[in-house]
């Protein structure tokens, strides 16, 4: 199948649950989901790239519910993919479930940036540092944003209520990204293959709660 049918299937599926798709429009992006293939690390736009055995595609998609944002990504294998690459998909989902972890009121900002970090550079694989996971509530994008990387104990106080689109984007290769002529599509420069996990987490009473689940 091509990105654009995975487009149509979504916008289907968004439309089905009567809500509506957060990106399409969104700064004049085309699409309901975001889907990057292989190098592509985020914002890859739909279109008629074709989906082959062994590629990893990303897929970010994002909702407006009641006047809410919701964002969340998961990247998955087209039929068998190397060993060496599903280790990629592997860490890069352990990563984001570690900074969900540190998502506690009483922690850091930064707690939650270091423990990816951890997870990711420990299993030789690097963080992408130009991308940021971000506050969320009624705009998709809010402050605090979020970095995939740094030392522990920085940054604000995290504090019950407070909601975070996490999401840590990995790449085999080297950390450097670069933007394509599209405005929109993020490669990396090496051309290696990239993963990229997000949910939308609350911090609640008794720890954090996936929203996104």
């Amino acid at each position: 199948m091509t990105t654009r049918e995975i487009d149509r299937k979504t916008g289907e599926i968004i439309l089905a649950r009567r809500v509506k798709p957060a990106f399409k429009g969104y700064r004049s992006f085309p699409g309901c989901v975001c889907v990057s293939v292989n190098e592509e690390v985020v914002h890859g736009i739909p279109g008629e790239r074709i989906l082959q055995e062994g590629d990893v595609v990303s897929l970010d998609i994002g909702i407006i519910h009641k006047q809410y944002y919701s964002d969340t990504a998961v990247t998955v294998a087209v039929g068998r993919i190397q060993p060496a690459l599903q280790k990629l998909l592997d860490v890069t989902l352990e990563s984001l479930y570690q900074g969900i972890e540190q998502a506690r009121a009483g922690n850091h900002l930064s707690d939650i940036s270091h423990a990816i970090q951890e997870r990711v550079e420990s299993n030789g694989f690097s963080v992408v540092k130009e991308f940021v996971g971000h506050g969320i509530g009624k705009h998709l994008h809010e402050d605090p944003e979020i970095p995939n990387f740094g030392p522990p104990h920085q940054g604000p106080l995290l504090k019950e209520g407070m909601v975070f689109a996490i999401e840590p984007m990995v790449n085999f290769g080297a950390a450097p990204t670069k933007l394509l002529d599209d405005g929109w599509t993020v490669v990396t420069q090496d051309g290696k293959p990239s993963a990229h996990f997000e949910h939308s987490v609350l911090i609640g009473q008794n720890g954090p709660e996936i929203l996104t689940q």
